[in-house]
C-alpha cells in the first residue's frame, strides 16, 4: 500500500508552488508526526500561500508540532518566527514555556502578541510578571493579548493587576482593569469600584463598568445605580447591571425605559441628528437589561416599549424571554393602527406558542 503521507512530504519539495501548497494541505489533515520538520523547513519558502499551509497543517497536527516550533522562536529569520508564533498561539503547550517567555521580549510586534496569546493557552503563574509590561506595549494588539493571557492565568494574576490599577500610565488602567473583568474573580470587585469613582480617566471608568458587569457580582448593584447618574456612565451602567441579573435592579431600569426622572442633561448621538440622543440608547439598553433579567415585573414596560420605533424590536425580543406569560399584555396590541407594532406583536406570540383561535 502505498504511503501516503511520505508521497506528500515529497511533494513538499516540488517545484509548483501550488504542489507544495496542496502536499502541506494534505499533511494537515493526515495530522502525521513524521510531517513535522518537513512542514517546518517549509517556514521558509518563498511563497507566502505555501509558508501559510504549513503553518495550518502544524497547527492541525497539534501537540507533535509544540517542540519543533518552539525551537523556531530562536530562529534568525523573524519571519520563521512569527510564523511559530503563530502556531503556538493555538497549540501550546507547558513544553515551550520558556522560549515564550524570552520572545516576549521580541522586537517583532507579531511574535510578541503570539506569544503573549500562547501563554494564556499555558497558564503558567510564572508567566505574570513577563506578561505585566506589555499591558504598555505600544501595539494596541500585543496589549489586547497580554491582557487575554493574565485574564486566563487567572488568580495568580490577580495581584499583578491590582497593583496596574495604580500605574502611573492610563492605557496600563485600561488593560488592567478590562483583564480584572475577565477573570470574573469577586477579588477584583471593590478595587473595580474604587477605580469606578477614583480614576481620573474617563476610558478607564467606563470599563470598570464594563467589568463589575462581567464579573456579575451584586455587590456592585448600588454602585451602579450611583454610575447611572452620570451620562458617561449611564448606558454602560445599564448594560452592567442586565448582566449581573440582580432582581433589585428592575424599577430603576422600568424608569429608564418609561422616561421617568430622566438625567438633567443628555448627549446627542454622534451621526444620528438631534432627533437621536444618548437617553435613546440607554432606554435600548434597559429593555435589554430587562429582558435578561426575566422579571414579571418588567413585562408591562416592556409593552409600553413597543410604541416607540427607537425600542421596538428590543422590546419584542426581551417579551420573548417571558414566554406565554406575555400573551394577555400582547393580544390588544393586534388591533393596533402601526402595521409595523402589529407585525412585531405577531412574531413575538409565535415565538411564545400563541396561535390565532387559542387562548
Amino acid at each position: 500500500m502505498a504511503d501516503l503521507v511520505a508521497e506528500h512530504i515529497a511533494a513538499l519539495k516540488d517545484e509548483d508552488w501550488a504542489i507544495r501548497e496542496e502536499a502541506a494541505t494534505r499533511l494537515g489533515g493526515q495530522k502525521d508526526a513524521r510531517a513535522v520538520a518537513p512542514l517546518v523547513a517549509l517556514l521558509r519558502d518563498r511563497d507566502r500561500s505555501v509558508r501559510d499551509a504549513a503553518v495550518a497543517a502544524l497547527t492541525a497536527i497539534g501537540a507533535p508540532s509544540v517542540p519543533a516550533a518552539g525551537a523556531c522562536l530562536a530562529d534568525p529569520d523573524l519571519g520563521v518566527q512569527e510564523a511559530a508564533s503563530a502556531v503556538l498561539a493555538s497549540i501550546a503547550d507547558g513544553r515551550v514555556l520558556d522560549p515564550l517567555l524570552r520572545a516576549l521580549a521580541s522586537a517583532d510586534w507579531i511574535v510578541r502578541m503570539h506569544a503573549a496569546k500562547a501563554l494564556g493557552r499555558i497558564r503558567d503563574a510564572g508567566a505574570v510578571g513577563p506578561l505585566v509590561p506589555l499591558l504598555q506595549d505600544k501595539v494596541k494588539a500585543v496589549r489586547e493579548e497580554a491582557g487575554g493571557a493574565l485574564a486566563a492565568i487567572g488568580d495568580p494574576a490577580i495581584p499583578a493587576l491590582l497593583n496596574a490599577l495604580a500605574h502611573d500610565e492610563w492605557l496600563v488602567r485600561l488593560h488592567a482593569v478590562e483583564s480584572l473583568g475577565k477573570t470574573k474573580s469577586p477579588r477584583a470587585v471593590e478595587p473595580l469600584l474604587s477605580t469606578l469613582f477614583k480614576d481620573g480617566d474617563s476610558a478607564v471608568r467606563e470599563d470598570a463598568v464594563r467589568a463589575l458587569g462581567e464579573i456579575g457580582d451584586p455587590k456592585a448593584v448600588d454602585f451602579l445605580f450611583t454610575a447611572m447618574r452620570e451620562p458617561g456612565l449611564r448606558t454602560l451602567a445599564v448594560e452592567a447591571l442586565g448582566r449581573i441579573g440582580d432582581r433589585r435592579a428592575v424599577s430603576a431600569l422600568v424608569d429608564v425605559v418609561a422616561g421617568t426622572n430622566p438625567p438633567p442633561a443628555t448627549r446627542p448621538v454622534a451621526g444620528c441628528g438631534d432627533q437621536w440622543n444618548e437617553e435613546i440608547v440607554t432606554k435600548g439598553a434597559a429593555v435589554r437589561a430587562l429582558g435578561s433579567i426575566g422579571d414579571d415585573r418588567a413585562i408591562p414596560a416592556l409593552v409600553a416599549a413597543l410604541e416607540p420605533t427607537y425600542t421596538r424590536s428590543e422590546a419584542a425580543a426581551a417579551l420573548t424571554k417571558f414566554g406565554a406569560k406575555t400573551i394577555p399584555a400582547l393580544i390588544p396590541l393586534l388591533t393596533h393602527q402601526d402595521e409595523n407594532l402589529r407585525y412585531h406583536v405577531k412574531e413575538t406570540l409565535a415565538l411564545v406558542g400563541w396561535r390565532p383561535g387559542r387562548v
